[in-house]
């Protein structure tokens, strides 16, 4: 299994942890250092274009999403989320590389910080997790 993850820079105090919990993950499931390669785009927008360079490389059996979108006072919460989760359902159904989805999109900060590796887990981790069995389907199915 070769990963690909991109990470946003934007409220990087969650998405760090976000990856850490994937990496963590990645480890855990049988996935060495050398074959996860982390990309770091500067925004929860730009996903979905880093995945799709990832996607194109063919150098991946898996790729992640790792953002965090927390609302404020305008309509930009709702343009992101939406063309991140269109963008990221998109490309996988394009691509047909099993695509991890780990971008909080939290009304408060402190949802994001407890999605983070709080008590609600690292959501990080569960993408990572999402994606593996994904690859691991698409192998028995002989879909790639």
């Amino acid at each position: 299994m070769r990963v690909g993850i991109a990470v946003s820079l934007f409220n990087e105090e969650i998405t760090e942890r976000l990856l850490e919990g994937a990496l963590a993950t990645c480890r855990e499931q049988g996935v060495a250092d050398q074959d996860v390669e982390v990309v770091r785009v500067p925004g929860a927008f730009e996903l979905p274009m880093a995945c799709q360079w990832l996607a194109k490389s063919g150098r991946f059996t898996a790729l992640v999403m790792l953002g965090a979108v927390v609302r404020g006072d305008t309509d930009h919460y709702d343009y992101v989320c939406s063309g991140v989760t269109d963008g990221a359902m998109r490309l996988g159904l394009d691509t047909g590389i099993p695509l991890g989805f780990g971008v909080l999109t939290c009304t408060t900060w402190e949802q994001a910080v407890v999605r983070a590796g709080g008590t609600e887990g690292n959501k990080g981790s569960d993408a990572v997790r999402a994606a593996l069995a994904m690859a691991d389907l698409r192998r028995q199915l002989g879909a790639g």
